[in-house]
């Protein structure tokens, strides 16, 4: 895995610009990884619904809980489906929309400094292998990649955004992603 430090995208993965993301403030550093978890329809794996959701383009008529997102402009950075495959939104030296009202160690907004990483699936479903594999290897990536960056500052969407986001959920194991990063013996 590589990035391509020009133009911030991985090498070798899927690309589908997003256009809901702009510049970063200018004093903000990327130094926190979010993890999240999405599923479209909620529950339902693969279909074209989170491309679709991140590119503005999700049908409302196509599924019930599609009229009531539809109009929602996010993006993540990345995201990671069931078997492993990555599909890139945003280049990472730009602001992907994916924390909304959030704070991290007294800070707001981190969007403003954080890498948005989705998770293909949702609170109460176990993760598959090849989506930790992933993870892991993207974070290492990442934190070679860009020096403000550290396995150290790794956070849920849940702990950004208490009471508000629930994800990655309780059937993330992240003391397994832990132990991938080389974080626990």
């Amino acid at each position: 895995m590589k990035i391509n430090t020009t133009t911030g995208l991985l090498e070798d993965v899927t690309h589908v610009a997003s256009p809901n993301c702009d510049e970063r403030p200018d004093a903000s550093e990327m130094d926190l990884v979010v993890i999240h978890n999405i599923s479209l329809p909620p529950g339902q794996f693969g279909g074209p619904w989170i491309d679709a959701l991140f590119t503005n383009t999700l049908d409302p008529k196509a599924h019930p809980y599609f009229a009531e997102i539809h109009q929602l402009h996010v993006s993540s950075h990345i995201l990671i489906r069931r078997d492993g495959k990555i599909t890139q939104y945003v280049p990472f030296h730009k602001r992907a929309w994916h924390a909304g009202k959030s704070q991290y160690q007294s800070r707001e907004r981190c969007n403003d400094f954080s890498i948005g990483i989705e998770l293909e699936g949702c609170d109460e479903q176990n993760y598959q292998d090849a989506q930790y594999s992933q993870l892991a290897h993207l974070i290492d990536t990442l934190c070679t990649t860009y020096p403000t960056l550290s396995t150290q500052r790794l956070t849920g969407h849940c702990d950004i955004a208490p009471g508000r986001k629930t994800d990655p959920g309780p059937a993330f194991d992240w003391h397994r992603l832990h132990k991938l990063l080389g974080l626990t013996p």
